[in-house]
Formats: structure tokens, C-alpha cells, sequence
């Protein structure tokens, strides 16, 4: 996975050409210029070559016409969802960054099934924004928000709901897939006074095995793990109904999509946390839409098993206009939108360069796609 040795990219024997870095994105290079002419200047070897992708509508994404000729000579690409045709298009691909949390809306296309290139994600530039959607809907729910606003609107002076509102204070969050957005939720959550459960995939044991070596946004996270009061960890269901058995109030929803984590929760789960916790559990979910079972989910919402859900993923997306998730008691949606933020492009720059650095100078690229997991 080295590209060059030493302090730069070395321009191939016979070759005149600079090594190119191919970025095809939907943002302007304009919203992350500072950055981009920072990686210019610290690779003067590398030619930085900027496509912005436009596009109305989702399903136009990754659809955009780069010429054959500019791809081929690619050595990086820098992408959220446009991929050349297969492997063979791109020999000289050493990497593939893409800017999105994962990349499972890619893992139909044959570069993802049928070849060995890196691939490396932006994990870890989500966690400020969706840690801070998922207070802001747990703030709403517990404070009975949208019950004040409808009275808002209708110039209505109620203090009816006031004496309702449950602070976070002792509260327990379980955060299901302890990674960069969940360190950041757990961040935010103990300073709230909040105890902090945490799962993952695999156990963490060691003081060594709970370090997050991903990208980390400064000033944000749990680098070193130390936040959660519990670990627990598997991905079967008597190991994550143990986890759920804990009493959780705030349930946050983080695990990658994968044929495990499909429908991770359904029926049984939402018993599990109705017996565990008697105030009822408020779930969020900022991962896949298809990890809950979204009929079963309605079910839980329309009999309170649960107190409530905030969703800024569905299943299907775009959520149809007559589907009844939008009626669900207690429910908030939004349309995908939490990993939203003016720096996006920025932050996912910062994480290229770093991975810049550390493909010049052999080391680990941060992020990498593990196909087998699928994350």
C-alpha cells in the first residue's frame, strides 16, 4: 500500500506525469479550499485534481461522466459515491477514500467485490454533528418539546407539560457500536451526567483493545476509551439482549449495516428493554434504517414498549408519504441529514491528508474497509 518512501511521492522512473490525486466530490473545492491547498503545498509531487460533482436529486449521485482518460492515470481517488467502471480501469489505484461513514452503497460494484484496492472510509469527521442531533432529539423528547411548539403556534401560553420533563442526570445511555460517532454521544452524554454503557462487535478487554485508532476530530471522542462505566460486545442476540437487560433510558444506534446487524432489533429487543426499564427506553438511530425492524419498531411506538424513537434513518429512503412510520406515536424524522455540517468537506480532507501522510511514509491507513466484515 506505499506509494513512495521518504518525505514525498516520487514521480515514477520514465514517467513525467505527477502521481494524481483524483478528487470527484459534491461539494464546491471552495468549502474546503484551506485544507486542500495545505495538502498542495505539503505534496507538491502529487497533482491535486478537483471535480465537483453536482447534482438535484440522490438518485443522480455517482452518475457524473469523468473522462476515461483522466481516471486511468488516477494513483488516489477522493470520492462519497462515483467509482470508475471496475479495477482494471484504474491500475495505478493505490487507495480509494471515500468521504462517507461506510460504503455499503457501494458494495454491489465490482471494484468492492472483485478486487484488492483499499478502500478507506471517513469514519470519525461524523461524530460532532450526529452526537449532537442525538441530544438535541433526546432534549426534544424528554423535555416535551413539540408539545410546547404546537402551542407556540397557536399563541397558547401552556405549562401543562412543564412538570413532565425527566433531566439526564443518572440517566443510562447505550450506545450499540462504540466507534467515533458513539464516543463523541458518550462524550456529550457524561457531561450531562449520564452513566454510559457501551457494545461492539468483538470484545474489548484490554485498556489497549478500547482505543479508538481512527480519525478524531480534536477537542471530541473517548481516544482512550475510558468513558463507558461497562463494556459488552458480540454479535448474537443472548449477547446483545444482555446488553439491552442493563436498564437503558437512551439507546443509540450506531452499528454499521451488515447481514448480522439486519434487524438487530425487533420484537424480542424491545421486550427485553420494556421489562429492563419501567420509564421506558427512547432509541436513536443515525446508522441504517434496516437495523431496526421498522414494522416491529411501529408495533413497539403504538403499544409503548418503548417511549419513543428519533430517526434520521429509514427503510426505504426516501420514506414514503403514506407509510406509517410517519404517524408512529412518539416518533421524530428526519430525512438522513444529522452528519450534516458546514465543514463536512473540510474535516474529510483533513482525514485524506492524513492518510496521504501515512501511505507516503508506509504506515496504516486510517479507516480501512475490512470486505470481509463489510466495514
Amino acid at each position: 500500500m506505499v506509494i513512495g518512501g521518504g518525505q514525498e511521492f516520487p514521480i515514477p522512473d520514465g514517467e513525467r506525469q505527477r502521481p494524481l490525486l483524483l478528487c470527484v466530490l459534491p461539494w464546491p473545492e471552495s468549502a474546503a479550499l484551506k485544507v486542500v491547498d495545505e495538502i498542495r503545498d505539503e505534496f507538491p509531487n502529487l497533482e491535486l485534481l478537483y471535480i465537483h460533482e453536482q447534482y438535484q436529486d440522490r438518485a443522480e449521485r455517482g452518475k457524473i461522466q469523468v473522462p476515461e482518460d483522466t481516471y486511468k492515470r488516477a494513483s488516489i481517488i477522493a470520492t462519497l459515491s462515483w467509482l470508475p467502471p471496475n479495477a482494471s480501469a484504474i491500475p495505478d489505484v493505490k487507495l480509494i477514500q471515500f468521504f462517507s461513514a461506510g460504503i455499503n452503497h457501494v458494495a454491489q460494484h465490482p471494484i468492492y467485490k472483485d478486487s484488492d484496492i483499499p478502500l478507506a472510509t471517513a469514519s470519525g469527521v461524523h461524530g460532532p454533528q450526529i452526537a449532537e442531533w442525538v441530544i438535541m432529539m433526546h432534549l426534544v423528547h424528554s423535555h416535551n418539546y413539540t408539545q410546547f411548539y404546537e402551542a407556540q403556534k397557536k399563541s397558547l401560553w401552556d405549562k401543562n407539560h412543564g412538570g413532565q420533563t425527566r433531566d439526564a442526570v443518572g440517566q443510562t445511555v447505550g450506545i450499540l457500536g462504540y466507534g467515533s460517532i458513539g464516543r463523541q454521544v458518550a462524550r456529550v452524554a457524561q457531561a450531562m451526567g449520564m452513566h454510559v454503557l457501551a457494545y461492539t462487535a468483538s470484545p474489548r478487554k484490554t485498556p489497549e483493545s478500547k482505543h479508538d485508532d481512527g480519525f478524531i476530530v480534536p477537542g471530541t471522542g473517548d481516544a482512550e476509551g475510558l468513558i463507558p462505566k461497562e463494556w459488552f460486545s458480540g454479535l448474537d442476540k443472548e449477547s446483545l439482549r444482555a446488553f439491552l437487560a442493563q436498564g437503558v433510558d437512551l439507546l443509540v444506534v450506531c452499528v454499521p449495516l451488515t447481514k448480522q446487524t439486519t434487524h438487530f432489533l425487533s420484537t424480542p429487543e424491545f421486550e427485553v428493554l420494556q421489562k429492563a426499564n419501567p420509564h421506558g427506553t427512547y432509541i436513536s438511530n443515525i446508522s441504517r434504517g434496516a437495523i431496526i425492524d421498522q414494522p416491529a419498531l411501529i408495533t413497539a411506538l403504538e403499544t409503548n414498549q418503548i417511549a419513543g424513537a428519533s430517526l434520521d434513518v429509514t427503510d426505504p429512503e426516501p420514506l414514503p408519504a403514506d407509510h406509517p412510520l410517519w404517524k408512529a406515536p412518539n416518533c421524530l424524522i428526519t430525512p438522513h441529514v444529522s452528519g450534516n455540517t458546514t465543514v463536512y468537506a473540510a474535516r474529510g480532507f483533513q482525514l485524506l491528508r492524513e492518510n496521504l501522510r501515512r501511505l507516503r511514509d508506509g504506515g496504516k491507513v486510517i479507516n480501512q474497509i475490512d470486505r470481509e466484515r463489510g466495514y
